[in-house]
């Protein structure tokens, strides 16, 4: 494969979303540390099934909105490998299938910490991260898609990386997925932002197409607001400072926030959604730290 394949692949991975896979593993190893358990193996398994599901996910969204119409020639957003001609339909169906195939492979290996009912929580994962733009009822087609990424890369995917490595969602996890969930799914509001009015004529009824601009503006920011709430409920716990860490976002927040109010040309709701996902890598840092180090007597 040519340098430029490997960044035609590279690209379609979207690197941009990668963070929503990273930062509940990252959070639910915390929350596992804080009840002084730890396994760096299942936690990488964890890592690896996580983003091979998210970029399974993002493969699909290629292939099937190209195949629905959503990604069209005159969309304003970054380009689609399908959809520009870079990779053939039928290479991109096989590689969401193949990448699929392993992160299921990935998942096997973790019921020996979790043992077989997470093998219906994998199957479950995949099958909505194909069914996210795939299948006969798409999520993402019918203002599902950030319901989906809430649950499984906020409750799910911080749970479940906790379970098997402490044998329990402790209330600690439950509660930091919360936010997790909350701001993975404000990339996802950002990229249905940009591309609302294409949506709207390939018939894709996102949130933003549903309901209008005003009231993404409004999920994103009381998103923004329940992620930094999260904290001072754990200092309340804690009394540690440390629990606070994650207000260090606070001054990014608020910029993003009056990004998406203001009117902003595509090329700039491209940059916010970058920034966004490292919002999100951020706040999870801070967030796995304040878990760590916040843990009350």
């Amino acid at each position: 494969m040519t340098a430029t394949r490997v960044k035609i692949w590279l690209a379609a991975t979207r690197p941009r979303t990668l963070p929503a896979a990273v930062a509940p593993v990252l959070v639910g190893t915390a929350a596992a540390w804080r009840e002084g358990k730890c396994d760096a193996a299942a936690a990488g398994l964890c890592l690896v099934f996580a983003v091979l599901v998210q970029i399974g996910t993002n493969f699909a969204n290629d292939y099937y909105d190209f195949i629905k119409g959503a990604d069209t020639a005159t969309r304003v957003g970054p380009k689609r490998a399908v959809a520009s001609g870079l990779i053939a339909p039928a290479t991109m169906k096989g590689a969401l299938w193949v990448v699929f195939a392993a992160a299921f492979l990935s998942g096997l290996g973790l019921i020996a910490w979790g043992g077989p009912w997470l093998l219906v929580v994998g199957v479950a994962s995949i099958l909505c991260g194909f069914a996210y733009t795939g299948g006969p009822f798409p999520l993402g087609y019918h203002g599902l898609g950030d319901g989906f990424v809430f649950v499984f890369f906020g409750l799910v995917a911080v749970g479940t990386t906790c379970f098997v490595q402490a044998g329990k969602v402790t209330p600690a996890a439950w509660l930091a997925a919360v936010p997790i969930g909350l701001l993975a799914a404000n990339i996802l509001v950002v990229n249905n932002y940009r591309d609302v009015d294409t949506d709207a004529v390939a018939g894709k009824r996102t949130l933003v197409v549903r309901f209008g601009r005003g009231f993404a503006r409004t999920q994103f920011g009381l998103s923004l607001v329940i992620a930094l709430l999260v904290p001072l409920c754990f200092f309340a716990h804690d009394r540690s400072m440390w629990s606070l860490l994650p207000l260090g976002v606070v001054p990014m927040a608020w910029s993003h926030f009056g990004r998406l109010s203001e009117k902003k040309s595509p090329s700039e709701l491209i940059a916010l959604l970058g920034d966004t996902g490292k919002l999100l890598s951020l706040y999870a840092l801070l967030l796995a730290i304040g878990l760590g180090l916040g843990r009350a007597d």
